[in-house]
């Protein structure tokens, strides 16, 4: 049997981790936070959600190819603050399976963190 090697494009690594690695047609984004936490959970959101879909561009793919997200929250009952501006970004025609949980993230000015997996 013929070997085939895999191609793994990895983009923006540090020693720790990528921001995005694609994989034959899918693409991983680690977890994307702001570098500002002295704002709210909808304003927050919203600057991941722009952070994500810079990314996903450069992928070459966007929000509507986006298969899951998992959007962590420090605290759950900031979940209608999130929703509002996950509403006014996600595409409705192609919303992605989506779970959000409650998690101590690493820094206590970060109130969001979201992880996507898209499709290119």
């Amino acid at each position: 049997m013929e070997h085939h090697p895999v191609t793994i494009q990895r983009f923006h690594p540090t020693p720790r981790l990528c921001d995005m690695v694609i994989h034959k047609d899918t693409v991983y984004l680690a977890g994307q936070i702001v570098d500002d936490g002295s704002t709210t959970v909808e304003a927050q959101t919203r600057d991941v959600l722009r952070q994500i879909d810079a990314l996903l561009a450069e992928a070459g793919t966007s929000k509507s190819n986006i298969l899951t997200a998992t959007v962590y929250l420090a605290d759950i009952a900031t979940f209608p603050e999130m929703n509002a501006a996950w509403d006014a970004w996600v595409d409705k025609a192609n919303p992605p399976a989506r779970a959000t949980v409650e998690a101590k993230l690493a820094d206590p000015s970060i109130l969001v963190e979201i992880v996507v997996v898209a499709g290119l």
